[in-house]
């Protein structure tokens, strides 16, 4: 079976270098790629196979803000992308995971920290400092009040419960004995009934959700 593929969006030899050991040790038969500007990795994720994971510097060659992580959403939505910048302020935080990245990881963090979170995607699951995870629920709380959603049911309840536990499809389908096919649904809905773009969204909305409306 091939190794999961990564690629490795950053242009700082050393940085890069460093990646590719940590890399590695989170998921040993990784197929490590690398690109070092915005042009290198759009033509990567259009013109090769698909990537199971991106590793992106958000200030890498080429990109202004955001734009590499923008467009990388318009042409590749589903391949889970980690940013990790050297800019740690909340505010960029808030902005990159409402952007559609799947986790935020600061240059200066442990190396433990970047290897969890590595992990924690390839496996389905999230990944988000929780100072941030705070911060996104607070700013969101604030922005609507009113409880402009769908109900959801009391088995759609559980498996966001499980959700922000970080279990991946796999893992909540083996906690309640239904079909991953089933979770997948129930994710999928989930998404729609919260106005959400992907699982870390999802768990920032979770603990507003479930905080005002515990499950009985």
């Amino acid at each position: 079976m091939p190794g999961k593929r990564v690629l490795i969006a950053d242009d700082h030899p050393l940085y890069c270098e460093a990646l590719r050991a940590v890399v590695p040790q989170a998921c040993p038969d990784a197929e490590i790629h690398e690109a070092a500007s915005q042009a290198e990795v759009l033509a990567a994720v259009t013109a090769d196979a698909i990537f199971d994971l991106v590793l992106l510097d958000l200030n890498i060659p080429g990109a202004s803000g955001f734009s590499c992580l923008s467009a990388l959403r318009r042409v590749a939505p589903l391949t889970p992308v980690v940013v990790i910048s050297a800019v740690d302020d909340a505010r960029t935080m808030q902005d990159v995971i409402l952007g559609g990245a799947n986790a935020y990881v600061s240059k200066s963090a442990p190396r433990q920290v970047l290897l969890n979170a590595i992990r924690a995607i390839l496996a389905g699951g999230t990944y988000m400092p929780a100072e941030v995870v705070a911060a996104l629920r607070e700013s969101r709380s604030q922005a609507r009040d009113e409880p402009a959603r769908d109900e959801l049911t009391l088995r759609q309840r559980r498996v966001l419960e499980l959700l922000t536990q970080g279990l991946s499809n796999k893992a909540i389908a083996r906690t309640l004995a239904i079909s991953e096919i089933t979770v997948k649904a129930h994710v999928s809905s989930i998404f729609r009934k919260l106005g959400v773009a992907n699982r870390v969204q999802a768990v920032i909305e979770a603990g507003r959700l479930l905080g005002k409306n515990p499950r009985h």
